[in-house]
């Protein structure tokens, strides 16, 4: 079986024929079962397209050419004329509606679960994918094609109906009248399909190269539309034009990418649309039409005009099955990518699913060790013991692996040695989504979205909230005052992306709101990623007392640099480099005068009053 390869620039892609014809019928599947009768409907359209094409533009033409070469009586034509123009009509009533009502619809619903389908994928997939820059280029190639395949798919099983519809028709009458016609449409179709195969594979290296580079022009776009820019540029507008750079750089490469495969790509439009069309059917095959009508008197010269245009448009048809191979295999190159970002395998998966226990429950780390890369460990040997409503505070300078740490815990990834136990049992043997159900968590790279203060609270479906648990929550955290100035209170429109009258918050007012997440959350454990980063202290105050008090009953992790949230903490942990290096109490730390209490003094003076 022959193979199909490409390897250029990084990308290497191997398709028998069966992968071909699997990711093809991949989407053809897809598409049925979304939109099972405008798929027929398709078929059906493209079938009826070239019946009337061949009664118009091949029977009537030849009747009425005959009419006049053979003096067969005028009414004859005129009768056949009208009855075909009410079989006209009735075809351009029919492919008006195929092209501005049918299709448009179609294609919006089909295109539509074909994406829900990639963003369902996307949620499910693990955190570690994110750390794979070939994952965003799949992922990124995969919904920007999304579109375009179903379009393909749709136009490869219309074009395939109309390329045998009419071979069937025209192919038959050929017979009739003169079978070595056939032989001239053969060879087209045959260089025709060589020659596309080549362009085909030719533009699929094309668009695999420039993938990478055209999202970093997506990147580009971002930072110059999106407002977690704007201040930093304004204020270093060096950084800017820097941009600027890299955005010129790239479409420089973008360009020279088309201008080394500029050459083979006319040569192969060249090739296909002239030499293999052109010149075989326009050329070659008129001279042996004059030559058989003129000289050897084997077809009337109707025959010859109605051969002609026949076989033109028989040609452009044949050109239809003889891209079909070709346009499929440039399709399931596409498909190939969608489909291997949609088989990626879930590897945080859950083994017995028993039951999280209602009452609080208490986690322990034993040996746990962690490796992004290989061998390239960020935690080393960790042990930690969460006890039931206790508080724990991890501090440590960047880089110390904190922030991994409760990642682990949170079982957005799993350790590559150790294990993490809830009330003495993997957390790999409880279910995935509820046991992170029981965790409340905000990062210090929180987002705000485009939403209202309710849904952003909430992040979760607004007609199952609890208006007095929100009040709560938001009180709580600290935003009631923010939230009293804001037009429509919680139904209020946050950030200007899609609003007009949408409300930016402050870095203070979003970081409170987020916060406010957790309190309506019913989390038995908190796990808080520098709470109060872009808090003044007095709020920095207000948020720790009103944590106290709200999660009398929870368990709650700190992780922070200002030392005065240690002081509350049941026990404290110190990181260095991956490490536990130092744990206790924050009087017990400051009696041992180690690596914490050295920490502890720098910063004291910000806390002795």
């Amino acid at each position: 079986m022959k193979i199909t390869s490409i390897h250029e620039m990084g990308v290497t892609v191997k398709q028998n024929l069966k992968t071909i014809l699997h990711n093809n019928l991949f989407l053809m599947k897809h598409c049925f079962k979304v939109e099972p009768r405008f798929f027929l409907f398709n078929i059906f359209d493209g079938i009826r397209h070239e019946l009337v094409v061949f009664l118009e533009f091949t029977i009537a033409f030849k009747f009425v050419l005959e009419c006049v070469e053979f003096g067969r009586p005028f009414k004859d034509a005129v009768i056949f004329l009208l009855v075909l123009s009410l079989v006209a009509i009735a075809g351009a009533a029919a492919s008006g509606y195929y092209w501005h009502k049918a299709r448009v619809k179609a294609m919006a619903g089909v295109t539509l679960e074909f994406k829900k389908i990639l963003y369902k994928k996307a949620l499910e997939i693990d955190l570690d994918c994110y750390d794979n820059p070939e994952f965003y280029n799949d992922y990124i190639l995969a919904v920007a094609e999304a579109d375009k395949q179903v379009e393909r798919t749709f136009e490869l099983t219309r074009n395939l109906a109309m390329g045998f519809s009419s071979l069937t028709l025209a192919g038959g009458f050929f017979l009739v009248e003169d079978p070595l016609s056939v032989v001239f449409v053969v060879a087209a179709f045959f260089a025709t399909y060589y020659a596309s195969k080549a362009l085909n594979k030719l533009n699929f290296k094309i668009r695999i190269a420039k993938n990478p580079l055209e999202r970093k022009l997506g990147y580009v776009n971002r930072v110059f539309y999106l407002n977690d820019y704007a201040k930093e540029i304004r204020l270093n507008p060096k950084a800017g034009n820097e941009i600027l750079g890299d955005f010129n750089n790239v479409n420089d490469k973008i360009l020279a990418i088309d201008k080394q495969y500029a050459p083979k790509r006319f040569g192969f439009e060249f090739i296909k649309n002239y030499l293999c069309n052109g010149f075989i059917m326009d050329v070659l095959y008129i001279i042996y039409l004059v030559f058989s009508a003129a000289v050897l008197r084997r077809i009337s010269f109707s025959s010859v005009a109605v051969m002609h245009g026949t076989s033109s448009r028989m040609k452009n048809r044949m050109g239809f099955i003889a891209e079909a191979w070709p346009f499929a295999q440039e399709t399931s190159m596409y498909v190939e990518k969608i489909r291997n970002f949609l088989d990626i395998e879930t590897k945080i998966v859950s083994t017995k699913n028993h039951v999280i226990p209602a009452s609080p429950c208490t986690i322990e780390l034993r040996n746990v060790s962690f490796a992004y890369q290989k061998d390239d460990y960020v935690l080393r040997n960790i042990n930690m013991k969460i006890n039931p409503s206790s508080k724990i505070a991890i501090v440590g300078y960047n880089g110390a692996g904190k922030t991994t740490l409760i990642k682990l815990i949170m079982r957005l990834y799993d350790p590559c040695e150790g294990e993490i136990l809830l009330n003495g049992l993997s957390i790999k043997e409880y279910d995935v989504d509820d046991y992170r159900r029981k965790i409340g968590a905000i990062f210090q790279d929180f987002k705000i979205f485009a939403a209202t203060v309710k849904e952003n609270v909430l992040l979760d479906q607004t007609d199952l909230a609890d208006d007095k648990l929100i009040n709560h929550a938001v009180e709580a955290s600290g935003f009631a005052n923010q939230l009293s100035t804001l037009p429509n209170g919680v139904d209020t429109n946050l950030t200007t992306e899609f609003e007009e009258d949408g409300v930016n918050l402050s870095g203070g007012e979003a970081q409170k709101l987020a916060i406010a997440r957790l309190f309506y959350k019913d989390a038995a454990l908190i796990i808080l990623d520098e709470p109060s980063s872009a808090l003044d202290p007095i709020a920095e105050y207000h948020l720790n007392s009103s944590m106290i008090n709200v999660s009398a009953n929870k368990s709650v992790i700190f992780i922070s640099h200002r030392l005065s949230t240690t002081r509350i903490a049941d026990m404290i942990y110190m990181m260095e480099n991956g490490e536990i290096i130092e744990n206790g109490s924050h009087g017990e730390l400051l009696e041992r005068d180690g690596k914490y209490a050295t920490m502890w003094k720098i910063q004291a003076g910000q806390y002795v009053s």
